[in-house]
This record gives structure tokens, sequence and C-alpha cells, in this order.
């Protein structure tokens, strides 16, 4: 039986918040125990954090933290393939290889350029090129499947395109990946700003609950949640975006809806759905920061790190032999 592929990454860019937990890290961690007919690919795309101008001691410190918070979280690296893209030294090749075949208006039109490049003064090629990369990295491990959000969908269509143009030039040389969108991942948005999504970006993280935050910290933090005047805890969204946010995360951490949430609390105050929150929220934030001490301690990172290395360096080798062979690169 087939296994089909999944592929999935994030940036080594800081801490992870209770969002991208919510939204991201457990549905990886639900979709490997539930499924046996999927292997998923986690990788940490290194060599994007790159692109704009960077601490090396802070990305190394980074790196570290990210892999061991995905652990601490309940990724087990038996049921992954786990690596670093920097790792894998032949991905700066088929990357080089997938922009001389792309064409230079499809590049520019690239939205997320366009926004980092005028965010950031400080900022290489690398940048500009930077959908041909990721397109190498989904392509060189044959990934059936890519999770995406709203902002990486260009991205993956950019994937898709370079491999119908390559494979309609030079023969069948990548499978065409298909987005997973999870339409239940649970959307969690600032505490203070309802109508944006909870982001580590954030100047103050005032309104965002980081995974390392104390259980002081986390408690403060949803004690001064925006809710609003009508004292009613109710779930929705366009009316009630502050209450409705509160009971997406209650929910998302008690592994129900957050109409079942609304339910729970239909005869409470908000001081008392504020309390609960905190209490569902610090039970997990708990385990996962013990989790992550003891994973730091033992030092089995390097470990894992190695074992992923080189499975996924023998699948790029050969999708890189393919593709010397295809462009008449080989003698």
């Amino acid at each position: 039986m087939k296994k089909y592929r999944i592929l999935t990454g994030l940036q080594p860019t800081g801490d992870l918040h209770i969002g991208n937990y919510l939204g991201s890290v457990r549905e990886l961690i639900w979709a490997a125990n539930k499924s046996s007919d999927t292997e998923t690919f986690l990788f940490i795309p290194d060599l994007h954090a790159i692109t704009v101008d960077h601490n090396p001691k802070q990305l190394r410190e980074n790196i570290k933290k990210l892999l061991a918070t995905y652990l601490a979280c309940g990724v087990d690296p038996a049921k992954y393939t786990i690596y670093l893209q920097s790792d894998i030294e032949v991905i700066p090749a088929i990357s080089w290889i997938l922009e001389t075949q792309t064409p230079f208006g499809e590049l520019s039109r690239m939205t997320q350029f366009k926004d980092k490049s005028a965010k950031n003064e400080l900022f290489g090629a690398g940048l500009f090129s930077y959908p041909s990369l990721m397109a190498a990295d989904i392509l060189a491990m044959d990934a059936d499947y890519v999770p995406v959000g709203k902002d990486q969908k260009q991205h993956l269509e950019f994937a898709r395109n370079t491999a119908e143009r390559m494979n309609k030039k030079y023969g069948k040389l990548f499978i065409v990946p298909q987005e997973l969108i999870n339409e239940n991942t649970a959307k969690i948005y600032d505490l203070l700003d309802p109508t944006k999504k909870m982001s580590k970006s954030d100047e103050t993280l005032n309104g965002v609950i980081m995974l390392s935050d104390d259980e002081k910290t986390v408690r403060k933090k949803i004690s001064r949640a925006v809710t609003d005047s009508d004292a009613k805890v109710k779930f929705d969204p366009k009316k009630k975006p502050g209450v409705s946010n509160l009971l997406s995360i209650y929910a998302g951490f008690k592994n129900i809806t957050p109409v079942e949430a609304a339910k729970t609390f239909k005869n409470s105050n908000y001081g008392e759905l504020k309390n609960a929150v905190a209490d569902a929220v610090w039970a997990k934030l708990s385990e996962i920061q013990t989790n992550y001490a003891a994973i730091i301690l033992n030092g089995s990172l390097d470990q894992i790190l190695e074992a992923g290395k080189q499975k996924a360096e023998r699948l790029a080798r050969m999708k890189y032999a393919q593709m010397r062979e295809a462009l008449g690169l080989r003698i």
C-alpha cells in the first residue's frame, strides 16, 4: 500500500505561542497518531531564516529551542522524519536548477517578497528566490501533501507550477503536491485585539501567550483579555470576538468545540470564564515546559536530526540525480 507523504516546516524565528500549538503542532501529532497510510517529514527551514539580516548565535539557539519544543509538545521522532534543511546539502543545488527554469516575472509577483523587502532594509537576492528554495524543499522529498496557511498558499502554487512546467519539459520528474487544509484547525487571536491573529512578531506580546510563559504571566495575560459589556458568554466571533476567542482557546485545550465550551459557561460571568481558560492553558503549558527541560538536558537533539538527515538526504540525492540526467548535466 502506497504511503502518502506529508511535508511541513516552521521557521526558527523564536518561541512558539498557543496559536502555533493549537493550529499547527497539535494537528501534526494527531495526524501521525491516527493514520497508518501517511509518513510525515518535519523539517526546520534554517536556510529560509537567513534571507534577511539575522544574528547567527540567536538563530542557532532558535533552532535548538524549536526542535525541543516540538518534541516537548508530543512530536514522536519515531513517527516522523525530522531534519534540518541546511543538513541536506543538495537542496540548494536543486533550488538553483529550479531557479534557472523559472520566469523572472513569476518570482517578481510573489507577495511575500514585496512585504518582507518593504519591511527590511537589509536583504539579499535569496529573499527574491525564496519560493524556488521552498519548492526545492517540497519537490525533493516527493511530498504528496503540504499543510498550508493562507500566507503560504501562493508559495505552494508556485511549487505546483514549477513541477508541472518541468514535468512537461523534461518528463515525469516530480509529484505535483496538493495543499492540505484542515478547516477545523483552531484559529486563535490576540487577547488584546481579537480582530488579528495571535503572532510572535507582536511588539509587546501582551496579547500573546507563549509556550514558555510562566503561570503568573499566563494568568495575567488572560485576565486582561478583551471581552465586551454584554456580560453573556456566547460563541459569536462577529459580535463577540473577544469572548469567542477565549472560548476557542478553552475548547482547543479541552479538545471540544467552541460551541460546546459556550454551553459549559452559559451561566458563568467573564471572570469565571477567564479563570477556567487560564487553568486549561496552564495545565498543558506546565506539562510542555517540564518535557522541554528534560529534553534539553538529555542531549538527544543531534541524534534525532542525524537520523532524519540520513533518510531525507538519500531521497534528495536521488531526486538531484534524476534532475541532472533529465537536464543533460551528466555524461
